[in-house]
């Protein structure tokens, strides 16, 4: 899909992934609506990058409802909004597990599919990209509830490919690593195990740039070596398991 003249729809719009993502494709020509929480950041991106503001709260049903009744002239629909930072399961409130579904599960899924009613009954075609996560094929200590959420996404967002083929409507899932300055990990000063490398937002930006104009089923934004590691845990994750011990991954994810 041409993403000069397209409008997008970006959820997440004030953090350092979504700020990078909104200059990418301001760049290329995209009118934007900018939505997330953070009023203040989100006016100061738009007078940057032009575009329309929409403060919103996928936590809270009504906002994402609210969201949904905007998708009439929305050409594209990137869903990058995300939390983490789960800690030990033992020790998550069940306040804490409906945040997470509701943000990183449950508003993607009620977004795309008021996206799709809407471009179905306007008969154009349309582009969803769902901004999930490495951790959507590779579990790891103190990070359940961030797993449970992404894995969830990455099903959904390739069922919902096959499903919305039919309409022109492309779904892309991208799956980033470990990104300096932005993301979970950058939020919560985690230190990378040894010979671990990260990306930046800009290789994020430009992959989201890449799946609307491309529309693969699925874009890794990470290092060979930690691709290669990825798709070891989703045929072997008992090794994967073991592999993560042996780098300290569990303690790293405890001590955030």
């Amino acid at each position: 899909m041409q993403i000069n003249g397209s409008t997008v729809l970006l959820t997440g719009a004030s953090g350092g992934l979504g700020q990078a993502i909104a200059r990418e494709l301001a760049r290329r020509g995209a009118p934007l609506v900018l939505t997330a929480r953070n009023e203040a950041v989100l006016s100061e991106l738009a007078e940057e990058v032009g575009g329309e503001v929409v403060v919103a709260d996928l936590s809270r049903r009504a906002d994402v409802d609210a969201l949904c009744d905007r998708m009439a002239d929305v050409d594209v629909l990137v869903c990058n909004a995300g939390v983490g930072g789960d800690g030990h399961q033992t020790e998550v409130s069940p306040d804490r597990i409906d945040t997470v579904l509701d943000v990183n599960l449950r508003a993607p899924m009620q977004l795309s599919n008021a996206f799709a009613r809407a471009r179905i009954a306007s008969g154009r075609a349309g582009q969803i990209v769902m901004v999930g996560s490495v951790a959507g094929l590779v579990a790891a200590a103190n990070t359940s509830l961030y797993n449970a959420t992404k894995f969830g996404l990455r099903g959904f967002t390739l069922a919902i490919r096959q499903d919305y083929a039919v309409h022109d409507i492309g779904v892309t899932h991208l799956a980033p690593g470990f990104i300096h300055t932005a993301g979970m990990f950058a939020d919560n000063d985690m230190e990378l195990p040894p010979l671990v490398r990260a990306r930046s937002p800009r290789d994020v930006a430009a992959a989201v740039a890449g799946a609307i104009t491309n529309n693969p089923a699925e874009a890794w934004v990470i290092p060979p070596e930690l691709r290669a590691t990825a798709t070891l845990a989703t045929i072997a994750p008992g090794l994967s398991e073991r592999l993560q011990r042996a780098m300290g991954i569990a303690d790293m994810t405890r001590d955030r």
